[in-house]
């Protein structure tokens, strides 16, 4: 994982996780344990599925960028269906406050996805490698004759 790829992953990161800290204290204060153990599951949730994603949407830009946009569809699909089957497995479970894990995984969801965007409207990533530009400048800056 390069640098940059790291530092994107991880300004998503801090902010959801600190938003799930804030559902966390709201959640214990209003429905108790089971409603902080609900945001902790519903943030734990938003941190493993965005950020698997976010590693293989990097990873395919990577190896196969034709695939880049095709790939970002079919994952965003995976990651729907996989919260829906989640959600569905512990439709009525008692292990932890339905409601507090539904609006801490909308909280920490919508809280990725802006600081996701900022951190890609923030980061310096350069369009062309330098390095492959300056040698085929030199390849072609003068005849050898």
């Amino acid at each position: 994982m390069q640098s940059n790829d790291a530092r994107l992953l991880l300004h998503a990161a801090v902010p959801t996780v600190a938003a799930g800290a804030i559902a966390v204290a709201v959640s214990g204060a209003i429905a108790g344990a089971t409603g902080a153990i609900g945001a902790v599951v519903g943030t734990v949730l938003v941190v493993l599925v965005m950020g698997a994603g976010l590693i293989v949407l990097q990873q395919t830009a990577k190896k196969l960028p034709q695939l880049f946009q095709m790939m970002g569809l079919l994952l965003y699909t995976v990651q729907i269906l996989f919260v829906a089957v989640f959600l569905i497995a512990f439709k009525d479970t008692n292990l932890f406050d339905t409601k507090a894990f539904a609006l801490t995984l909308l909280a920490a969801t919508l809280v990725w996805i802006a600081a996701q965007t900022r951190g890609h409207m923030k980061a310096k990533i350069l369009y062309v490698d330098p390095d492959s530009a300056e040698g085929k400048k030199a390849e072609t800056a003068g005849s050898p004759t």
